[in-house]
């Protein structure tokens, strides 16, 4: 072969490979890009100006061990991704006393996507897991805070699972199995 075709050839192999890639990533998270919607937050601005919803977001109780919501006036988005990506950032958006967020500061949401059979995939920043206190309770509110704030707000969310950094994580803390999504699990609400 000469040097021309050698370049056409690997080439052409390389967009085969990234291809079979990205199908294979779209079968594991249960659509194709047509079945699944997806946000890159920086060019992400679709908030009706001033619309508001009401949405109940999840905080830590008192006693420590559960959590509670608590109603809140958040951002309308359009379309299912978008109004899903106002209510997280509402959740990670820091509080006032005397309520405690279980989502460790500085926490940012850095894209959002929803597959065709509801189920949302939330990446978020690397400080989910490095200002984490530690501890099974303290992360099962933290990984249950997003769940529920998705599940409980958007009819279209059936489970979630978190990402970080754009990628897959066992855990956050060690305790708790994040290698796939996790339904609405009441028994963490007051």
């Amino acid at each position: 072969m000469s040097g021309g075709r050698l370049v056409v050839a690997g080439a052409a192999a390389a967009v085969v490979v990234v291809s079979l890639l990205f199908v294979g990533l779209s079968r594991r998270y249960g659509g194709s890009p047509t079945k699944a919607a997806a946000v890159n937050l920086p060019a992400a601005a679709e908030a009706t100006a001033g619309r508001k919803i009401k949405a109940h977001l999840f905080y830590v109780t008192e006693d420590g061990a559960r959590l509670t919501d608590v109603e809140h006036d958040v951002a309308f988005g359009e379309g299912t991704v978008e109004q899903a990506r106002q209510i997280i950032e509402a959740q990670l958006a820091p509080v006032a006393e005397p309520l405690v967020s279980a989502i460790p500061a500085g926490t940012t949401l850095r894209s959002i996507f929803v597959t065709a059979n509801g189920e949302a995939f939330v990446d978020l920043s690397r400080q989910i897991v490095d200002a984490h206190s530690g501890g099974s309770m303290n992360e099962t509110l933290t990984v249950y805070t997003l769940v529920h704030v998705l599940t409980a707000n958007m009819p279209a969310v059936t489970s979630v699972q978190v990402l970080v950094e754009g990628k897959e994580v066992d855990t956050l803390a060690g305790h708790l199995d994040l290698r796939g999504p996790l339904e609405k699990n009441l028994a963490w609400v007051q």
